[in-house]
């Protein structure tokens, strides 16, 4: 079986996050990232279906040349071999043309089961699985809070608020997994180290058959504005037995009331 994962490279939360001022598009190259924490369940569902029979298992990225250590990342968890969708072009692509982008490589790689996880931490969407599932006319069964593979069936787990059930499908087919699906492994020395010798392929929008007009972005920020610094707050002092009355006036005036 081969199973590829659809990993993305995305701005670290916890870093300084900004917009590049030449076409107010993220700033992927010139801050630190790291591989969407949300992705990490993908490829521990895909090491899991792995571990528990024949399967090959590759990381898939589409991203600056700082993607590469989500392809990374991937390969010391326990992933066999990386690809990493490399261009210009593709800088500031939506949905839609980032979803091309990956069917087309899913294409090429001729996998049994693609894998991703709920959303990206940084653009928070989720669609990104549906609409590659339609580009490649395969059934999805998403957002799976629990995975099972028996042969060429994978049934999953869907939690709701009020409810569970579950969804099955016939491989070839799309799956994305929520952060509920497992505890995603913390990469060994030992895959660390293996994981510099794991195969790698850098390709590019030509390799994939794609004109750089067919990505991008049907939208465009045209207007990018620092959130201003926190204001200290307003303290009421009670010492007089009139901080009700000074509290109540702040709601009125403010009209929070």
């Amino acid at each position: 079986m081969k199973i590829v994962v659809c990993a993305k490279f995305v701005p670290d939360a916890t870093a300084d996050r900004r917009f590049r001022p030449e076409d107010n598009t993220v700033d992927r190259a010139g801050v630190d990232g790291l591989l969407s924490e949300l992705d990490e369940y993908a490829v521990e569902t895909a090491l899991t279906v792995k571990e528990a029979g024949d399967a090959e298992v590759t990381i898939l990225t589409v991203g600056p040349e700082q993607a590469a250590d989500a392809v990374k990342k991937g390969l010391q968890m326990g992933a066999d071999a990386g690809v990493h969708v490399l261009d210009d072009a593709i800088h500031g692509s939506d949905a839609v043309a980032t979803s091309l982008v990956l069917s087309k490589a899913l294409a090429k790689l001729e996998a049994d089961l693609v894998v991703f996880g709920m959303s990206s931490t940084d653009g928070g969407m989720g669609v990104v699985p549906a609409m590659v599932s339609e580009r490649l006319g395969l059934p999805a069964v998403t957002l799976g809070s629990e995975v099972t593979v028996d042969g060429t069936t994978v049934r999953i787990r869907r939690d709701g608020d009020t409810a569970s059930d579950t969804v099955e499908g016939t491989l070839p087919l799309v799956l994305s997994v929520s952060d509920q699906a497992n505890e995603p492994r913390y990469p060994s020395f030992k895959g660390i180290m293996a994981a510099k010798k794991k195969p790698v392929e850098t390709w590019s929008l030509a390799d994939l058959e794609i004109s750089p007009d067919q990505v991008g972005s049907w939208t465009e920020v045209i207007e990018v504005t620092a959130r201003p610094a926190r204001t200290a707050g307003t303290i009421v002092t009670d010492e007089d037995g009139s901080g009700a009355g000074q509290l109540v006036e702040f709601l009125s005036t403010n009209k929070f009331l």
